[in-house]
């Protein structure tokens, strides 16, 4: 990973875990409600890509049931002790750079990953072409351009003093390679790679205390980065934690859009 390139969030630090059980409480019911419209079942094969969180495996794993199998894949596998066991087998794998761990999969899934591949048209050609003939993919990602601020109700300083520690962070993530308008952009993506029936749909929270716990991490992680860069201060950054903590505001993510599609 360079400074100018490469995922700014990494997994490997200490907050990754929190921000990931953040990330589930916020999206994992979105992500479930769709993968079980799906028709997702005993014996499936399936792939789920950037798979640092667990909580999505692990789901998978029950739903698919001794008889199936899950591929789980990502660039570190620091998280994987306790989920690699049957039905579940985790690999170390690049999604814009190494070939597909398999093909003839049912099911195929990314969560917040592909805007922050270099070679995202790459990666999505590579997931589109593992799937069976009427295997399903489903990617959602995140549309920070969509609904840039973290209080959508900046109604005095301490909303504004967020909005501006997300607008910093979102320029960190631009400088970094991450397309921050991709998830408008995936029912198109998943047409053109040849998938039919395509939907989409995009959800975010208000207020949740998971949106709390998740600016808090984020930020955490991002912190000397945001003041190397003279976006903010240190002080700034004191302030918006105190913030949050306090629960004086009523915080949002970005909107998250899932997209799925049928191989024909």
């Amino acid at each position: 990973m360079t400074r100018t390139h490469g995922y700014l969030l990494d997994n490997r630090q200490t907050e990754a875990s929190q921000r990931f059980q953040a990330l589930a409480t916020l999206f994992d019911p979105t992500t479930f409600r769709h993968i079980e419209r799906l028709g997702i079942g005993s014996g499936w094969r399936c792939w789920e890509v950037g798979a640092g969180g667990t909580s999505v495996v692990s789901w998978l794993a029950k739903k698919v049931g001794p008889t199936g199998r899950v591929v789980a894949t990502d660039t570190d596998d620091s998280w994987a002790a306790s989920v690699a066991r049957p039905p579940v087998e985790v690999r170390v794998h690049d999604v814009g750079v190494d070939e597909p761990p398999g093909d003839g999969f049912d099911l195929v899934h990314a969560r917040l990953v592909l805007s922050h591949v270099p070679d995202r048209e790459r990666a999505l050609r590579s997931m589109a072409g593992a799937l069976r003939s009427g295997g399903r993919l489903l990617i959602e990602d995140a549309d920070p351009a969509l609904q840039s601020r973290l209080c959508p109700d900046e109604h005095g300083a301490e909303q504004q003093l967020a909005n501006k520690l997300r607008h910093a962070c979102d320029k960190l993530l631009a400088k970094r390679g991450a397309d921050l308008a991709y998830g408008r952009q995936l029912p198109r993506l998943l047409r053109e790679a040849g998938l039919r029936r395509v939907e989409a749909e995009a959800c975010f929270a208000i207020a949740s205390p998971a949106c709390a716990a998740l600016e808090s991490v984020t930020v955490g992680q991002v912190r000397e980065e945001l003041v190397a860069a003279g976006l903010v201060s240190d002080q700034d950054i004191e302030r918006h934690l105190a913030n949050v903590t306090a629960g004086v505001m009523d915080l949002t993510t970005a909107p998250l859009v899932s997209a799925w599609g049928r191989k024909p």
